[in-house]
């Protein structure tokens, strides 16, 4: 069953939110940007979506690192996108999601950041191990899932606004 389509953000979105995170120039930015690979599936049992490293990291030991993904993604009502973090990633370096599971909803799409993704990742292990990735590694993984509300539901608000909008 098909339920989503991932797509890049505007170009000018990207830049807004990356030059709150790092300190590239403009020229730097539109290179990162062309470079962005849309999520895929490793193989066809795949769930997961993986979604690349827009540039190399370096991750220390409890360090925390916000990255802009340029990725948005358009799903059908009735369906959530989670994201995990690759276990490879995690069992090798403890490398972690700082919310510890994404969810995209899908009146994110149409959000006023429209609907660009981030992903907050620690590197958490024991070892003190410090590791390197490169850009277009994969990082995290998304999982389309169905969910239900209650027969009493009665919501009616409209999200007008970016990451983390439904914080009131």
């Amino acid at each position: 069953m098909k339920v989503g389509k991932f797509e890049k953000v505007s170009f000018e979105q990207f830049k807004k939110d990356w030059v709150k995170q790092f300190n590239d120039n403009d020229e730097k930015i539109k290179e990162i940007y062309d470079a962005i690979k849309i999520p895929k599936r490793a193989t066809q049992g795949s769930a997961g979506y993986d979604f690349f490293s827009p540039i190399d990291l370096h991750f220390e030991p409890k360090a925390k690192i916000k990255i802009p993904t340029g990725i948005r993604v358009r799903i059908d009502e009735g369906w959530v996108l989670q994201i995990f973090p690759r276990s490879s990633l995690g069992f090798k370096y403890g490398l972690r999601l700082g919310n510890t599971t994404g969810i995209i909803d899908s009146d994110y799409y149409g959000s006023d950041n429209e609907g660009h993704m981030f992903m907050s990742l620690v590197c958490d292990n024991d070892e003190n191990i410090a590791f390197d990735l490169t850009a277009g590694s994969a990082i995290v993984q998304g999982i389309f899932i169905p969910f239900g509300i209650t027969v009493d539901d009665e919501t009616t608000e409209i999200r007008n606004g970016g990451f983390g909008s439904t914080n009131k």
